[in-house]
């Protein structure tokens, strides 16, 4: 049975990791018969969103803690993932994500990658291990490589900020993934386009499936 680890950063699209690309991502993995484990980097997040309102809030939460709560308890911090231990690594997206993970909602091209985050890229990069990436995601990865295929939907900016860091980039409709199969990175728009929650179960499972094809 194959081992997926899978790397969030909170609970909720506006400031930390989205919920629903990460629930179907859990759910992929398991009907496809492997199992997963789940980290998160023990820190806190950038700031706290009231998602009814979508104020920043006076708060402060704990990327793990919060990711806590979509694992049912059952996570670990992102300093105990090591590529050796799985056989692909899956980041979701989210705003939040862009802003904990990396900070490239922030400061755009100039986003600096936390150095856990790059670590773990890099580790399963180096062994030649799959790396999935849905939404935003993919851009923090091509951050991380550079010279890599990734696609994060048609969103021109987007698409222009990741061929400023040497990636490739292919447009791609809903719930079609992107493979990258010399640098086994896989890639799905997700809500980068307009999507419904059936298309963001059907964005990873397709990822997951072309992930389990290239192992």
């Amino acid at each position: 049975m194959k081992k997926f680890a899978v790397v969030l950063c909170g609970c909720g699209c506006y400031d930390g990791s989205e919920i629903h690309e990460s629930v179907m991502t859990l759910l992929a993995i398991d009907r496809n018969e492997c199992q997963y484990s789940i980290f998160a980097p023990d820190a806190d997040q950038y700031h706290v969103i009231n998602h009814y309102t979508k104020q920043a809030t006076n708060e402060k939460r704990n990327m793990l803690a919060e990711a806590a709560r979509i694992a049912r308890g059952d996570i670990q911090p992102l300093t105990a993932l090591k590529a050796g231990d799985f056989d692909a690594v899956v980041f979701p997206g989210g705003f939040g994500a862009a802003k904990n993970l990396f900070t490239y909602a922030l400061e755009g091209t100039n986003a600096v990658v936390i150095p856990e985050v790059e670590r773990v890229v890099r580790e399963f990069h180096a062994a030649h291990k799959p790396i999935g990436a849905l939404c935003i995601a993919p851009v923090m990865i091509a951050k991380i490589l550079g010279d890599i295929t990734i696609t994060v939907g048609v969103d021109e900016k987007t698409i222009a900020d990741v061929e400023s860091f040497g990636a490739k980039h292919i447009n791609t409709q809903q719930t079609e993934v992107i493979a990258d199969k010399e640098n086994k990175v896989f890639t799905t728009p997700c809500y980068m386009l307009p999507a419904t929650i059936g298309d963001i179960a059907d964005c990873a499972d397709n990822l997951i499936k072309a992930i389990l094809e290239n192992l």
